[in-house]
């Protein structure tokens, strides 16, 4: 009986889909972007980083490979063998979500397409602003616009602690999120608001509404906590956390996975705030996962802080930092455990914007030390792939990619 590890690196898309164009991201390459602008100089911050993207343990599981297959003008293309499997996915759910792109990597597309508000100001309805005030007894919004969160909050902030009155907002994906302050809201009473909410916006097909605490005490000095919680509406049809769960098996969920899939088909949990505590948490969990489990962990930093805020330098960064310690998430992986290194969508920090950017993802794996070029795949051939290695009922959607590798070597 082996294991399976699947990390999320979150928004790291390698070039535009083929229906990017639909999105307004035709384009668009997250990774080869910022590779160009590292090549370029333009990403150069004295006492961070400098000159160009220094990425080898990624390099050499085929992410510029990955890039290259898609966007062959991104990156100069590798002349050296990949060690390791890699490939590129697609997705076929409607939107550039969180939570569609994670659902589909564990087999469930999401076709029906959910609720989301424009790009305008304000951008929620009035109706439902009404709504949310008198059911949740506020003294009345802020905000309500398209907006990044630490940009909100600096915007709102101030205001917010004189007045109470919490920070909503939204982006491209289908999002409600309500930033306060602990010591305004406290985070146990925030909770109880974006329950509310949720239960208000869930017959509208909105996927998440999240809470978002901070703290400081100006504009000089805000950020935000480690207290997120997202409430996500579930699944329509079994997740390969479902499938493993049923079959028996040990399931972890690292980062905002849990809250992705509302905990449904999940046992253990950890969180942690920041890609490096992140990262510690991965090493731990991937330690004590027994044999036959299945663990998915989500590096959110990429996204949250640097792909809309579009941060070259500070994305760059945050890849070099994970590449880094990458041998240590190696070194803990047993004989003939399966190891996918993936993203959910893209977020270019030199696109237009500051919304998800709707793009291929790379697919990098380790499995018995073997090599092949999985070619272009669907998101949903990641579900099914895990459920062959483990051996367990296949997702509907998917084919695992396994059968394929074992042809090639």
């Amino acid at each position: 009986m082996t294991r399976a590890i699947v990390i999320v690196l979150d928004s790291v898309g390698i070039g535009a889909a083929p229906d990017a164009e639909r999105y307004g991201d035709e384009g668009s390459n997250t990774v080869g972007h910022i590779w160009r602008a590292c090549l370029a100089g333009k990403a150069n911050v004295d006492g961070m980083r400098s000159g160009p993207l220094h990425v080898p343990n990624l390099e050499k599981m085929g992410l510029l490979h990955a890039v290259a297959s898609i966007d062959p003008d991104a990156v100069i293309p590798p002349t050296f063998d990949v060690d390791g499997l890699w490939g590129a996915a697609f997705e076929t759910s409607a939107g550039k979500d969180t939570p569609s792109g994670h659902w589909e990597l564990c087999g469930v597309p999401v076709n029906e397409p959910w609720t989301h508000f424009p790009n305008t100001r304000p951008s929620f309805p009035d109706d439902l602003v009404r709504k949310v005030i008198d059911t949740c007894r506020l003294p009345g919004i802020l905000g309500n616009k398209h907006a990044s969160g630490m940009d909100v909050i600096s915007e709102f902030g101030e205001e917010h602690l004189r007045t109470g009155a919490p920070i909503c907002y939204t982006s491209a994906d289908s999002v409600f999120q309500i930033a306060a302050h602990e010591e305004v809201i406290s985070p146990t009473k925030l909770y109880e608001l974006c329950a509310k909410v949720f239960e208000i916006t869930s017959p509208m097909r909105v996927g998440r509404v999240i809470a978002r605490p901070f703290r400081g005490t100006n504009v000089g000095n805000f950020y935000r906590t480690g207290n997120r919680k997202d409430f996500t509406v579930e699944p329509p049809h079994p997740t390969l956390f479902d499938i493993a769960l049923a079959a028996g098996r040990t399931t972890s969920a690292v980062g905002k996975i849990g809250d992705i899939f509302s905990y449904r088909g999940i046992k253990q949990t950890a969180k942690a705030s920041g890609n490096m505590a992140m990262f510690d948490a991965t090493l731990k969990a991937t330690s004590e996962l027994p044999e036959g489990g299945f663990l998915m962990s989500n590096f959110v930093d990429f996204d949250s802080e640097y792909g809309h805020r579009r941060d070259v330098a500070g994305y760059a960064h945050a890849l070099e930092a994970f590449d880094a310690r990458l041998p240590e998430l190696i070194a803990v992986l047993r004989q003939d455990d399966l190891l996918i290194i993936t993203a959910d969508h893209g977020n270019d920090p030199t696109f237009k914007g500051s919304d998800h950017t709707r793009e291929w993802v790379p697919v990098l794996g380790r499995l018995n030390n073997k090599s092949s070029n999985l070619g272009r795949r669907s998101m949903s051939d990641i579900g099914a792939t895990v459920c062959a290695h483990l051996g367990i009922p296949p997702t509907v959607h998917g084919r695992s990619f396994l059968d394929q590798q074992r042809n090639d070597i």
